[in-house]
């Protein structure tokens, strides 16, 4: 949701109409514009499940390459899943999967950057593929080990549109 600020100060939802109501935002008398976003998450876990992924012995298949396309098939979808989400021409996305043994956790990083000329903009795209990547990595190694946690799924960068550019790191 984006907020705007009337006359007397207030912030406003631009998803809510006057009577305090979901709506879809209309978008159509703003100007197309190049719009990238940019997420990242994590799914801390074991040494011994990230030594599974990382040698190649999960037995539903290669994590990585498998939630990779989970994450681009998830961005193109997100108008399905997110109610009030417009369907965008995605013109690019990129989901990189690393396996981590830095810090106190060992994890799979993730980070997906979405592109798109549009009236608005991909973060949501970007969190939804960053999102449905960790839930496979998830899935796929549950068997392994069920106290996985999916962590720090966040917009890191975005930029285009009428708000200009924001970057949390």
């Amino acid at each position: 949701m984006t907020t705007s600020t009337p006359a007397d100060g207030s912030p406003t939802l631009s998803h809510l109409d006057e009577r305090g109501e979901a709506r879809m935002v209309d978008v159509s008398d703003k100007p197309e514009s190049h719009r990238e976003a940019t997420a990242r998450g994590r799914v801390a876990m074991s040494a011994e499940t990230l030594a599974l992924i990382t040698e190649g012995r999960v037995s539903k298949g290669d994590v990585l390459a498998t939630a990779r396309l989970a994450g681009i098939m998830a961005a193109k979808r997100t108008h399905e899943l997110i109610p009030l989400c417009h369907p965008l021409p995605i013109s690019g996305v990129e989901v990189h999967l690393t396996p981590s043994e830095a810090g106190a956790d060992p994890a799979v990083e993730i980070e997906a950057a979405v592109r798109t000329t549009a009236r608005t903009g991909v973060e949501m795209e970007a969190l939804t593929a960053v999102s449905v990547a960790a839930l496979t990595v998830y899935d796929m190694c549950k068997s392994a080990e069920r106290g996985m946690r999916i962590e720090a799924v966040r917009l890191v960068a975005k930029s285009g549109g009428r708000s200009g550019t924001y970057t949390a790191e």
